[in-house]
């Protein structure tokens, strides 16, 4: 398997990233999530949000496949004006344990060349946690929900390097 990291450029990178924002939410969120609500997210969506914000993401392709995304920007939350922030990763499940998600963290973090990183991290996703502690974040008391009304919670990490 050879990944390679590179920068979304192309109608099928979007469209692969749409793709794997769809499949990895319903793979790694079933459970977790109000079935009706992970139900209102379709691939259709993830299309159209996939090209109404392609900057700041870079895609995980094994081959001509896109198997995994990143998204990166300055932080949106107002108590951390200096921050960046991984707005979200994901992998397909076929291809978890296999580095693809480190390697994008890698790159994001390369691009997020600050001393504070956040990331948000829906609560029980124990996964993604242990991911994210791999790598140094650690919760600090922040949460808000997921989505207005939404009964899950969303926890804050935090990358101090």
């Amino acid at each position: 398997m050879d990944i390679v990291i590179k920068k979304m450029q192309t109608d099928a990178e979007i469209r692969g990233k749409a793709y794997v924002h769809y499949r990895a939410w319903q793979e790694a969120y079933r459970g977790l999530m109000d079935p009706a609500y992970l139900d209102s997210v379709t691939l259709e969506k993830c299309e159209k949000a996939a090209y109404r914000w392609p900057d700041n993401i870079l895609v995980a392709k094994d081959g001509e496949n896109v198997v995994g995304f990143v998204v990166y920007s300055d932080c949106r939350d107002e108590d951390l004006p200096d921050a960046g922030e991984v707005v979200a990763i994901y992998v397909l499940s076929g291809y978890y344990g296999t580095g693809t998600g480190q390697k994008l963290m890698d790159a994001a973090l390369g691009i997020l060349d600050r001393p504070c990183v956040a990331v948000w991290v829906l609560r029980g996703n124990a996964r993604a946690i242990r991911f994210y502690e791999k790598n140094g974040f650690v919760f600090d008391g922040a949460q808000k929900p997921l989505s207005p009304g939404a009964k899950e919670t969303e926890l804050r990490m935090i990358l101090t390097r």
